[in-house]
């Protein structure tokens, strides 16, 4: 009996942890995500990982610059668009991508991979969509953890520390 209790007590302690470890949202860098219609009908579907400066310089101990950084935490930052598009002009093919980024101290290179089911860490070069170089820009105040918006004109920004990076996505026609 004694044993029996004892192989129950430890099965439930072990779904227990098993639960709380499923339970993204209380991980360090809890999900978010975003999704809007823009003004000229192409849905954008951004789910990401929001990390926490905790004292860390951006550019510098967390997303260095000139280095290919995951653009969240945990598992890689994903983009879908539901029509063929534009981003600063350029062409992306509707679908689903993940987002990288190469930081830097006023411009910033963000990919789009055509591999989005993956750890944020594993990126492969050859599986780039797109890259669109952008100017950062300031948040105005100090964002502890990462943001991610969506305007309904297509103007996508990341916003984290005192920077931004925003680019516009529109219908392509």
């Amino acid at each position: 009996m004694k044993k029996t209790v004892l192989i129950l007590s430890f099965l439930t302690f072990l779904c227990s942890f098993g639960w709380a470890q499923s339970d993204k949202s209380q991980r360090p860098s809890p999900p978010d995500s975003v999704k809007v219609t823009t003004e000229d009908g192409v849905t954008i579907d951004i789910h990401y990982s929001k990390p926490s400066l905790k004292g860390r310089q951006l550019g510098v101990d967390i997303a260095p610059a000139g280095q290919v950084w995951r653009t969240g935490a945990n598992e890689a930052t994903t983009f879908e668009v539901d029509k063929d598009v534009t981003v600063d002009g350029k062409p992306l093919p509707a679908g689903k991508y993940s987002i990288h980024s190469i930081p830097g101290e006023y411009q910033t290179t963000v990919i789009f991979n055509k591999v989005w089911k993956k750890w944020g860490t594993q990126y492969d070069q050859n599986e780039d969509a797109l890259r669109v170089d952008v100017s950062n820009s300031s948040t105005g105040s100090m964002q502890e953890q990462l943001n991610v918006s969506v305007a309904p004109s297509g103007l996508v920004t990341f916003a984290w520390g005192e920077y931004a990076v925003p680019f516009t996505v529109k219908a392509a026609k």
